[in-house]
This record gives C-alpha cells, structure tokens and sequence, in this order.
C-alpha cells in the first residue's frame, strides 16, 4: 500500500469503530472490534477485518447485519473523511486473533506437560 492508502486506512479504522458501536442500531450486530482496514492502492475497495465476541451463529448475524448497513456506513464515511470516492466495503473475519489464542493454549499445554528440572 501506498503511504497515502496507508493513512486513508488508519482514518477508516477509527471511524469505522465509532460509526459501528454507536450509530448502527441494528440488534444482529454484537460486540464488534474494527481490527485492521487494507485499501487498495487506488482507493476505490476497502477490506474491514473484524473481531466479534461471541459463537459462530453470532458472528454471522453480525457480518448480516454489517452488509445490510454497508451503504450507510459508506455514507458515514464519506461525510467523515474527504475522499474524491468513497472506497466499496468488504467485511471479513480476523482469524490472527483466534490463531492467536490456538497458539497460546498450545504453549500453555506444553509448558504444564513439562515441567522445568
């Protein structure tokens, strides 16, 4: 990504998080963390990675809920940030924090099952 991209990416991150937890009233969307935001070079796509606590069934009532928003948020977006374009949504899982969390237990399991000398 470009420098620019870079920072239209930042920006986006954090708007996005407060446009999420307090704008949106849709009850299908539970307790979301905006994690990362890529922008493609020429800024016409942005690609949303969130976290969201809670079960599977939960997390896709979430990303339902979040593409039916999606035109508002967009909207939301371009009233906060002073683009040209507005880059087009896309919504995906963080999976970096549950293979994070596989790691850790992991190492956890290992370090119970060998105990230092």
């Amino acid at each position: 990504m470009t420098m620019r991209a870079n920072r239209v990416a930042e920006q986006m991150k954090k708007e996005l998080g407060d446009i999420i937890g307090r704008k949106l009233k849709d009850p299908r969307i539970g307790f979301v963390t905006v994690t990362d935001v890529e922008v493609t070079g020429d800024l016409q796509q942005a690609t949303v990675f969130i976290s969201v606590l809670g079960d599977d069934r939960q997390k896709e009532d979430t990303l339902k809920g979040l593409t039916k928003a999606k035109g508002f948020i967009r909207s939301e977006i371009g009233n906060r940030i002073r683009l040209r374009k507005t880059p087009e949504l896309l919504f995906e899982f963080d999976e970096s924090v549950d293979y994070g969390n596989r790691i850790e237990s992991l190492l956890r399991e290992v370090n119970e099952s060998n105990p230092e000398d």
